[in-house]
């Protein structure tokens, strides 16, 4: 949007930008892109692509940026690395350098997933604690972001396209894996700008714990029913058999089956012709 429309100095800043892939993809939409990390092997393989970026600390860079001069912030994989206090000063440089309409992004793993919290994410020892989604949204939130999105991310695809958990394995680790709180900064000037997200903004993605339990209930519901169903049709056809079994009629049609049943027994042991 703001490309199409001949806005310059269009500037992103990933903190934490690793061996720079999200710089490239801004690269790649026409911005100006730069990045910071304190991982000198990961910075020199980012200036060997001609990337912007320094070794400096994600709030040190933060608080030497003007106001309102970033067109988006992100963070990928960053926010368990650091303390608690540290990351309300971090989304709060980050709105105050934020441009009206711009974008906040941190994404992080996803601790709904069980495996992820109980397992997958201590396997970093450099992780300090895994952080909620409901937490992490909330500081967003109370850092005046006008609209906050959870987008959860990098989950199985046949669990995405709404295939009901076989086990109770599928509901506990299919979980999205990781996901990101996206958030954007008030822009009562650029009406463009809030249209065009609001769709992205009102989307559910990826698959909470929720969303998987509720399949797998169903499920489990749908099978009680068909075995209800299954124990009805059984117990209906017992009467029904039972019912004939003691009708007139039976009785009277008794002699003409025992009749055929003899016919049927002196067929059988006539010698073959």
């Amino acid at each position: 949007y703001f490309v199409s429309n001949n806005q310059t100095n269009l500037t992103t800043l990933d903190l934490g930008c690793g061996r720079g892939e999200f710089i490239e993809l801004m690269l790649e939409n026409n911005l100006t892109a730069m990045g910071i990390d304190l991982d000198d092997g990961m910075l020199k393989a980012c200036k060997e692509r001609g990337f912007n970026v320094e070794n400096k600390d994600a709030l040190t860079k933060l608080k030497e940026t003007e106001s309102n001069s970033i067109l988006v912030v992100s963070a990928f994989h960053v926010v368990e690395h650091i303390p608690f206090e540290y990351l309300q000063e971090l989304v709060k440089e980050s709105y105050r350098v934020l441009m009206p309409g711009g974008l906040l992004i941190l994404e992080t793993p996803n601790p709904e997933n069980i495996a992820v919290a109980t397992c997958s994410f201590y396997t970093d020892p450099t992780h300090q604690k895994p952080i909620p989604p409901q937490l992490l949204s909330f500081v967003v939130e109370y850092n005046n972001f006008e609209k906050v999105k959870v987008v959860r991310l990098q989950e199985n695809k046949d669990l995405l396209e709404e295939k009901i958990p076989t086990n109770i394995s599928e509901v506990l680790t299919g979980v999205s894996p990781d996901y990101a709180v996206v958030a954007q900064k008030e822009s009562k000037n650029n009406a463009g700008i809030n249209e065009l997200l609001n769709k992205q903004f009102n989307t559910e993605f990826g698959l909470s714990l929720g969303v998987l339990t509720i399949r797998y209930q169903e499920k489990i519901r749908n099978l009680e029913l068909r075995i209800i169903k299954s124990e009805e049709r059984a117990m209906f056809a017992e009467a029904e058999i039972k019912a004939l079994l003691n009708s007139r009629s039976w009785k009277i049609t008794q002699p003409l089956r025992t009749l055929a049943k003899w016919s049927r027994l002196e067929k059988d042991t006539l010698p073959y012709k």
